[in-house]
């Protein structure tokens, strides 16, 4: 098997999303994941609102039977839309995260490059667990 028939085969088990469709998600609940490692984080620029989860502990902090899982990954019910640079890597990792029973996981159509280009950098901070965590820090 080459990389580029394990991506269209990952990229089968997906209902992948593109950008313009994110506000929609984000208001029903979906949760944005930047699986992109801190350099290119750096290099690129932020997500904010999005949940920083680097590719090699992904599955760790999203399975919800893991001892090592976030608290956000309550149920195999979530949405999960993961997001790399351009849409390659996330495609791979939320094909992984739908093996483990995740069945609502998907990833983002062209990636950071893809939400960049249509202006909506700042999309995920309108989500709702994002204004939980941002009121829950100011009250520390």
């Amino acid at each position: 098997m080459t990389i580029d028939q394990m991506l269209d085969n990952a990229r089968a088990q997906l209902d992948r999303i593109y950008a313009f469709e994110l506000p929609a998600a984000i208001a029903r609940g979906a949760i944005l994941v930047d699986i992109r490692p801190q350099a290119q984080r750096e290099r690129e620029g932020t997500l904010p609102g999005a949940l920083v989860i680097e590719r090699n502990v992904l599955e760790w902090r999203l399975d919800p039977t893991s001892s090592a899982r976030l608290a956000l990954a309550a149920d195999h019910d979530v949405e999960w839309i993961v997001v790399c640079s351009e849409g390659y890597t996330s495609s791979l990792a939320a094909a992984a995260l739908k093996q483990l029973g995740l069945h609502r996981a998907t990833d983002l159509i062209g990636g950071y490059q893809a939400l960049k280009a249509a202006g909506l950098l700042t999309i995920a901070s309108r989500a709702p667990h994002f204004a939980r965590e941002v009121t829950s820090l100011a009250s520390l």
